[in-house]
């Protein structure tokens, strides 16, 4: 483990082997933390320098102060890129953990070697229609008002449940979940609008999408594909949301020969 400090925030990521070129970092979603790509981090580590944060406010990061904002999200994370000294990286970012990594292309291109953009949005706003962007905000306001906090979101596996051998990895990330953390981030995920961002990419990209998505939905990423210049859209049947979890082997193959092509 290793830990980067950006005003008076610290940031902790997990680092895997150690092989030259681009490293992978990896950047997780809302309501989880860098535990959500176990079976990546040990299936790539052997091939590359993988790299897991913990997003400030989520696992052993320290909270965040107040008025923090996806701006300052991906100055984080450029931190952590340049504390590798390792290079322009490969970085894939799942769901939120996209919008978190399209941030940071927009203000730090020079730190991105590839793009890996999985099951993610330009944010909501940027994304979805209007009506499905104002009964997630009402649905993020239930949890938050709700006595007993439960930080589950519809829709996040195709078999409505993590698959078994994950179920106790996601169980123990739900339980550390922080409502300080994650209620702002629905909020910015809401408001968030970054179609700009898309065709000004000028890195190869890689939109790797669950099949059965219902949380961003198939034409999310043909959107993207529209936009972005060199992007490869591969598709990963039966997968839903987490997709990284739902089929980590096919997930984990089209990572490998994306950066193995890329390096």
């Amino acid at each position: 483990m290793a830990t980067v400090r950006v005003s008076g925030v610290d940031v902790v990521y997990a680092r895997v082997g150690d092989h030259p070129g681009p490293p992978l970092v990896l950047v997780h979603g809302a309501g989880l933390d860098g535990r959500m790509w176990q079976p990546q981090i040990e299936a790539l580590a052997d091939d590359f320098t993988v790299v897991a944060w913990d997003e400030p406010g989520a696992g052993r990061s320290s909270d965040v102060p107040a008025g923090f904002g996806l701006a300052d999200y991906a100055r984080c994370l450029a931190a952590v890129i340049e504390d590798l000294a390792l290079g322009p990286a490969h970085v894939a970012g799942l769901s939120w953990g996209g919008t978190v990594v399209l941030e940071l292309y927009r203000h730090r291109p020079e730190l991105v070697r590839t793009l890996l953009l999985v099951d993610t949005y330009a944010g909501w706003k940027g994304s979805l229609p209007a009506d499905e962007v104002a009964a997630r905000v009402v649905g993020a306001e239930r949890m938050l008002a709700a006595p007993t906090f439960d930080p589950t979101l519809p829709g996040l596996f195709a078999g409505g449940a993590p698959p078994a051998e994950f179920a106790a990895l996601f169980d123990a990330m739900q339980r550390e979940v922080r409502p300080q953390t994650m209620g702002p981030q629905l909020y910015m995920m809401a408001e968030a609008d970054l179609r700009e961002v898309l065709p000004a990419i000028a890195v190869p990209t890689l939109l790797l999408w669950g099949e059965a998505d219902v949380r961003s939905p198939l034409g999310v990423a043909r959107d993207f594909a529209a936009e972005i210049a060199d992007a490869r859209l591969v598709v990963l049947p039966g997968a839903g949301h987490m997709s990284n979890l739902d089929d980590p082997d096919g997930f984990t193959r089209a990572v490998r020969a994306f950066c193995r092509a890329h390096a």
